[in-house]
Order: structure tokens, then sequence, then C-alpha cells
């Protein structure tokens, strides 16, 4: 994907940082919708089908968590959540909602541009052809040519950065992937203090593919030092 094909929907119910942000994005040779509220940025994702969503959290009704919840009813379009707290509880809630990535206020353009740049560069990555064509454990299907995952023969819906993640645990199967192989691989060099995204992720595909049943055990985690997804269950 160039940035001349990419779009990208903006939400923030102040006037000066939506211009602001506008004016940045289209720099960079992006089309930019923009809203100040959750209900037209949602008619906006709905109509537009934006490639990306720059979402702030702070907003009057329907603020950012509920956005994103919303959605990820209908949509895995990726998500970098903006807000003025930079605590870790609320970047975790912010990614437990459905967010990929989450930047502080203030930011600089250089941060939000490299963000932005990371965030689709994950969203294709499934698109390389991997080492096999197809894996299938338990009630757990996946097709990495379609890219389609299936648990118990129903689909299951993930955001290109849980795709890439289960995508590269399955294709490892058997191996130790140490926090730091998994966040280079799967976010980038730039996030590699970034493990609460890494557990937050992990967490989010074992409820999504419901993967911790007793009988279907598959991703371990070693405490302090990364995971293993099960070779056979």
């Amino acid at each position: 994907m160039t940035n001349k094909k990419a779009s990208m929907l903006v939400v923030d119910d102040d006037a000066h940082i939506l211009r602001l942000l506008r004016r940045t994005l289209e720099l960079e040779g992006y089309q930019v919708f923009t809203a100040s509220d959750g209900e037209t940025a949602l008619d906006v994702v709905d109509r537009e089908v934006p490639n990306l969503i720059i979402l702030d959290i702070m907003m009057p009704r329907t603020d950012g968590y509920a956005v994103c919840q919303r959605i990820r009813e209908f949509s895995q379009v990726p998500i970098i959540m903006v807000t003025a707290k930079g605590g870790d509880e609320e970047r975790v809630r912010g990614l437990e909602c459905g967010a990929d990535d989450y930047v502080t206020k203030p930011f600089s353009a250089r941060e939000l541009m490299a963000r932005v740049k990371a965030v689709l560069r994950r969203s294709q990555v499934g698109d390389a052809i991997a080492s096999q064509s197809t894996f299938s454990s338990g009630d757990l299907e996946i097709d990495f040519v379609k890219r389609r995952v299936t648990v118990a023969r129903s689909a299951v819906s993930l955001t290109p950065t849980e795709y890439h993640l289960l995508q590269e645990l399955v294709l490892n199967r058997g191996k130790v992937l140490t926090h730091t192989y998994l966040l280079q691989k799967v976010w980038g060099g730039e996030y590699l203090n970034e493990i609460v995204y890494l557990h937050v992720f992990i967490g989010r595909l074992r409820r999504k593919l419901h993967l911790d049943s007793a009988e279907q055990r598959y991703i371990i985690t070693l405490p302090g030092v990364g995971y293993q997804f099960k070779e056979t269950v």
C-alpha cells in the first residue's frame, strides 16, 4: 500500500488538532477524512472504509473507548488511539478495546507519522507467502493463503496485528519466542520496550480463538521470557 492509496480518518473534538493532523497527513500524501464526534466517525468508517483511524479518547458523549469497541463489531481497520493520559492503565484499556497502537499528547508530527507508517506496515505483512499453506489442530484451522482463521468451523475476525502475531507463533510452533523477537517481528524495532502490547495482544488472541480451554491450551506463557505455541494439542 502506497501513501497515495491510503486513506485516514482522524477523530477529535478539537478543531485545531483536526486541522493540524489533516494537514500533516495530507502533506505525506494520504487522503484524510475527519470527524469531531463518535457518531460521525462511525458513519464515515461505514461509508468511506478508511485504511487507518486516528481516534482521540477524550470526547464528549461517546468517548474513544466506546467508539473503538463499536468499530470492532464490524471492522478490523487499524486504529491508533490518542490521549493526554499516558499511564499504563489507559494504554492497556485502549489496546483491550481493540486499538492497534497508542500515542500520548503532546506528540510531534514525526512521532505520529512513524506510528502511522508502522501500523500500515503491519496491516500488510500478512500478504507475504507463509512457509506452509494451511495449519490445523483441534478446532483451530488457518488458511495462510486466504488469511482465514476458523475455530470449530466458524470464521474468526482478526485485526492485521492479531493475525500476524498468530502466524508468527504458529509457524514457529514448538519454539520459545522471546518478547524481543515477537516485538521485532510483529511490531518493529521501535517497539522493543512495549511488552505491554505483547501481553494484551496475546490475551486478545486467547479470547477470540478460545485457545485456553482445558482441551486446547495452545499458547504457553514463559514468565519473563516469552511465549511458545505447542506443536500438538
